[in-house]
């Protein structure tokens, strides 16, 4: 059996470049965001990211929270 191709999401690629179908694209959500922004996941789909992860199709989730400032 031949080994897929590894899927590129890129967006000068995408067949719906430039249509409303940006409004809600995650690639478009994460470049098109401030430096400094969160990005807010709720519990299901951190739990969604942790097993793509873990399925090895994303690199895991690497975020570690800072200790909270005293003072």
């Amino acid at each position: 059996m031949p080994t897929p191709e590894p899927l590129t999401i890129s967006c000068t690629d995408c067949a719906l470049q430039h249509t409303a179908a940006c409004d809600d694209c995650v690639v478009t959500f994460i470049c098109n965001r401030e430096p400094d922004d969160a990005v807010v996941v709720d519990v299901s789909e951190l739990r969604a990211l942790r097993a793509l992860g873990e399925g090895g199709l994303v690199p895991r989730l690497r975020h570690a929270a800072r200790p909270a400032a005293e003072g």
